[in-house]
């Protein structure tokens, strides 16, 4: 019987692959005239949200969303969740509407095809390098000056599969600060059963999503400030994961 169970896993991320590649070849004229400008962005965006639903749909998941407060897509935000698949990526773009822009780690730009958007889209950081790291503050602040939003995931990177979630690095919060920007916390709950980075696991099933309530920024300094909003917003979503635990 367990051998059916290797069958289908190996199956279904291959299944992951081919839907992440349909989108993209189908749409590929529309993308690439998308990219030209930073000021064509939002119709990049727009196509990205119809590159999730499509292969969440496809992969057999279904998700929930819970909101305590529904963004004004006329503002720009800073939102942030734990990260524990490679599909919190397409869940956060089905779950926010606002234009964000990701900030992520270069290495995702190596993957073929969805890399060459990934790297010409998204604002990129070597965690390595101090200098790439000054680089996304600077770019962050372009972003934001036109009217989009940001998407970080604070933890840094995927967490250790035993870890419910992991510390949060300063740079969301140090940017909601300098700009002025809300942080929008939003909880992940099911994302690392469904499709997680052990090869061998995951499945067809519900997503949960909460899109908790606005944390403000107004009147914050980094010097004093930061390191609580980091805390807090990490208290937040770590207690709504505790809260979809004895859910299930």
């Amino acid at each position: 019987m367990k051998i059916f169970k290797y069958i289908f896993w190996i199956l279904y991320r291959v299944w992951f692959y081919i839907l992440v590649a349909i989108p993209i070849l189908v749409l590929l004229p529309f993308l690439l005239i998308s990219i030209l400008k930073e000021s064509w962005y939002p119709y990049f965006f727009k196509m990205a949200r119809l590159w999730s639903k499509f292969i969440l749909i496809g992969m057999g998941f279904q998700w929930r969303i819970e909101r305590d407060e529904v963004p004004d897509i006329h503002k720009s935000y800073m939102f942030i969740a734990n990260h524990t698949s490679m599909t919190d990526i397409m869940l956060m773009l089905v779950t926010v509407k606002n234009p964000f822009v990701f900030v992520g780690k270069k290495e995702l730009s190596k993957m073929p095809l969805f890399g060459f958007f990934y790297k010409r889209t998204c604002i990129l950081v070597d965690r390595d390098s101090l200098r790439s790291r000054h680089a996304v503050f600077e770019q962050a602040e372009r972003r934001l000056k036109s009217g989009l939003s940001i998407c970080i995931f604070p933890e840094g990177g995927v967490s250790d599969e035993d870890i419910l979630l992991d510390q949060f690095k300063d740079g969301a919060f140090r940017l909601a600060i300098n700009h002025n920007i809300p942080v929008v916390p939003i909880t992940f709950a099911d994302n690392k059963k469904r499709f997680s980075f052990d090869f061998f696991s995951g499945g067809p099933g519900k997503m949960r999503v909460h899109m908790h309530t606005f944390l403000s920024t107004n009147g914050l300094t980094l010097k004093d400030d930061c390191k609580a909003l980091k805390t807090r917003s990490r208290d937040i979503i770590l207690n709504q994961l505790q809260v979809f635990k004895t859910q299930k």
